[in-house]
């Protein structure tokens, strides 16, 4: 018992913890959450974990609530005393408050970083945090792992001609360029200029995409603004098909709407978050991140580098 590998899950992405478990051949851990009339969350381990080395699979979207989950499933593991507990974030919420870039205004990337501490954990596993700084942020170790090698492996075998990488905004930049030179591709970008919170206003489209097949490369999709006007300036300097792929398919509000509506060919997401059926379009496609998780939480356990995984 001392010092086995256990594997719990929230209730925000269950399925995927399912995957990852089912990968390293374990049986997903015993544990009941359940909320009072009023929404408050009890939860209870019904295991031995005393010794044990916990992983708690529960992204932070919609935050709030799956957010306060993560917290109460720490204490809770802490208070049943194993040996460490790892906080294992697939998409970690609040990462677009990374900085004050107004006055009066919150950093709650770094008070989130601070809280997942004071509750108990021990490390934190994510993927593709939004802002690369949040690393810094937290005082225990954060092994981040990147989707790239999956998505730029995706298509690599679709063997797409004429293909451009097209970023969606100047921030979006670093990430794009490194799907460009995986792909052997050329990169284009939009310069975007927001207006206010979830909304965007295309201004410029930098590079060649006339007759070019084009790849949209961002690691969050929320509202799906950013995204839509980019395919329709794309289209309307002359690109043939236009791909979109995420890491991190959030959908929230009109999102689907507007993605119906829109001339793209394709999107592919990652399963970091669930994503509800009845949002599924005929062009979506969903990628699993659930074998890099399970890589990544085996070696975490066996005291092994986990950059291997990018080479």
């Amino acid at each position: 018992m001392a010092n086995s590998l256990k594997i719990f899950t929230g209730t925000a992405n269950r399925e995927l913890a399912e995957k990852i478990a089912q990968y390293l051949d374990i049986s997903l851990g015993e544990s009941s959450i359940n909320r009072f009339s009023d929404g408050e969350i009890w939860v209870k381990y019904n295991e031995n974990i005393r010794g044990c080395d916990v992983f708690i699979v529960q992204p932070t979207c919609s935050p709030s609530d799956n957010f306060m989950e993560l917290l109460i499933m720490i204490d809770a593991a802490r208070r049943s005393s194993a040996s460490r507990i790892t906080a294992v974030i697939p998409y970690f919420g609040y990462a677009r408050q990374d900085r004050k870039d107004q006055p009066r205004v919150a950093i709650t990337a770094k008070l989130v970083a601070n809280i997942i501490r004071t509750a108990g954990a021990d490390r934190v596993l994510t993927m593709d945090l939004h802002a690369s700084q949040i690393q810094g942020f937290f005082d225990i170790p954060l092994d981040h792992l990147y989707s790239s090698p999956i998505l730029a492996e995706y298509f690599k075998k679709r063997k797409i001609p004429d293909l451009v990488v097209l970023s969606p905004d100047i921030g979006g930049v670093k990430m794009s360029r490194a799907y460009a030179k995986r792909l052997k591709a050329p990169l284009a970008i939009i310069d975007k200029r927001r207006s206010g919170p979830n909304r965007a206003e295309v201004m410029h489209l930098i590079g060649e995409v006339k007759d070019k097949n084009l790849l949209i490369i961002d690691d969050i999709v929320d509202t799906a603004g950013t995204l839509v006007k980019a395919v329709e300036r794309a289209k309307k300097e002359g690109a043939k098909n236009v791909y979109a792929a995420c890491t991190h398919p959030i959908l929230s509000g009109d999102a689907i709407e507007k993605i119906r509506k829109s001339a793209l060919k394709e999107f592919v997401m990652m399963d970091t978050v669930s994503i509800n059926q009845e949002k599924m379009l005929s062009n979506f496609k969903i990628i699993s991140v659930a074998n890099m998780f399970g890589n990544a939480i085996k070696r975490i356990h066996n005291e092994e580098s986990i950059s291997i995984l990018f080479d």
